[in-house]
């Protein structure tokens, strides 16, 4: 019997460590500040890139002019090694993400890579004097161009309307 005692008092120590680790932590939680909001969208400025972009890609390079301050840019890339690819994304007023993506990628690939497994409809759309298709199915909605030397892509979580919006303001220069 004397060995069970010696095991009462290891459970019973185990208990009172494990209530006043706990004790500790709701303490600690209570009165270290946390905040559980969303965190803020960074914005990024993208003017160096697109002028840069516009320089040496071999087709008109398209960038949105007179969104409204709600739309926030969160990423910008151009790589000219391959296929000239150019990348802008936008956090949009409902916090949804849209991104332009333009390359002179064979489109069946690019298309694909950039709307994240769409598939054609045979709904199209005149937007800002282009012909634009829808794509849907994958992980993205996406508005589609082929013309001007490359193929662009509007894609991304928003709504069409939001796609369509992001298609109306593009320009190239």
């Amino acid at each position: 019997m004397a060995g069970s005692n010696g095991k009462q008092k290891t459970v019973r120590d185990m208990v009172l460590s494990l209530g006043l680790i706990s004790v500790m932590a709701g303490v600690i939680y209570l009165f270290i500040p946390h905040d559980d909001s969303a965190p803020e969208v960074k914005k990024v400025d993208y003017r160096v890139e697109l002028l840069t972009a516009r320089r040496a890609a071999s087709y008109p390079v398209a960038a949105p002019e007179g969104l409204p301050d709600t739309w926030k840019a969160t990423s910008v890339r151009f790589d000219g090694e391959e296929f000239d690819a150019w990348h802008l994304g936008f956090h949009t007023p409902g916090g949804e993400y849209v991104q332009v993506e333009q390359s002179t990628q064979k489109p069946a690939t690019f298309i694909d890579e950039a709307s994240q497994g769409g598939e054609e409809t045979k709904t199209t759309e005149e937007i800002g004097g282009r012909t634009w298709t829808h794509y849907t199915g994958g992980r993205y909605k996406a508005l589609v161009h082929q013309g001007d030397g490359a193929t662009t892509v509007v894609a991304g979580t928003g709504s069409y309307a939001q796609l369509t919006e992001m298609a109306k303001a593009l320009k190239t220069k």
